[in-house]
């Protein structure tokens, strides 16, 4: 392996380890850490270093402040109180299974925000275009989140 390989790899490791210990704002922030860290780099690197790591900006929710993280650490999934008062048209429990129906185009937003939510007695959800199948481990259970369902999608 070529010592710039060898470096650049190195290099992304702190980088990994910067992004999962602080939030960084900016190139310019992450560029200052790793000149910090003994790196000498400059802003095409970090930038190109960020691409290949597939850094992401996110928003904090607290303080609305931008940073940096990776993709495995963002939870892509919406909120299911913010989605489910427009998305949501009916449910309907068929023994351990409940059936949520959306418009279409829909069911994979729906049922993201269901899986996040993590209700329990739900083993998982099914997506298609406009329905969402919800696996439950019983009846009881299946009728306790399609009420729960139910009650988010009046918060319009």
């Amino acid at each position: 392996m070529t010592g710039r390989r060898q470096q650049k790899r190195r290099r992304q490791a702190r980088i990994l380890e910067l992004v999962r210990e602080r939030r960084i704002a900016s190139h310019e922030a992450l560029r200052d850490l790793l000149v910090q860290s003994g790196f000498e780099v400059g802003m095409s690197t970090v930038s190109r270093d960020a691409h290949d790591l597939r850094l992401v900006k996110v928003t904090a929710v607290g303080d609305g402040q931008s940073y940096y993280a990776l993709p495995e650490d963002v939870d892509h999934s919406p909120a299911l109180t913010s989605v489910l008062p427009a998305l949501f048209l009916s449910a309907e429990v068929v023994g351990n299974l409940a059936v949520v129906r959306t418009p279409s185009g829909a069911a994979q937003a729906v049922a993201s925000g269901i899986d996040a939510e993590e209700f329990d007695g739900v083993a998982g959800t099914i997506a298609g275009d406009d329905t969402v199948l919800l696996i439950l481990k019983d009846p009881e259970s299946a009728v306790a989140v399609v009420a729960k369902i139910e009650a988010l999608a009046q918060t319009r």
